[in-house]
């Protein structure tokens, strides 16, 4: 699994949306090259202008830690189609 952080601060939070209820939802990609591909969107459409990373994660502990913490999450596959949203919602916490 693969998720989006800051380049400058991997360590420090990872990438997430906000759903239309308003809680934030962790994305995980199943392939790199789709979370690379998202990261260059959120470029190009200049909704982030800060380097973003892809980082690897293992899927169980990542799973266990979101379900633990009560973080909504979103396995994203190789058949889904994920458009950035109009607003930056990157999440440092």
């Amino acid at each position: 699994m693969f998720l989006l952080t800051l380049k400058e601060r991997k360590d420090d939070g990872a990438y997430a949306v906000q759903d239309s209820s308003g809680e934030k939802v962790l994305f995980l990609w199943q392939k790199e090259e789709d979370a690379e591909r998202y990261s260059m969107q959120l470029m190009d459409n200049g909704n982030y202008e800060k380097p973003m990373d892809v980082v690897e994660v293992e899927e169980d502990l990542a799973i266990k830690t979101c379900v633990v913490y009560n973080y909504k999450y979103a396995v994203i596959t190789p058949d889904d189609i994920v458009i950035p949203p109009k607003h930056d919602n990157f999440q440092d916490d």
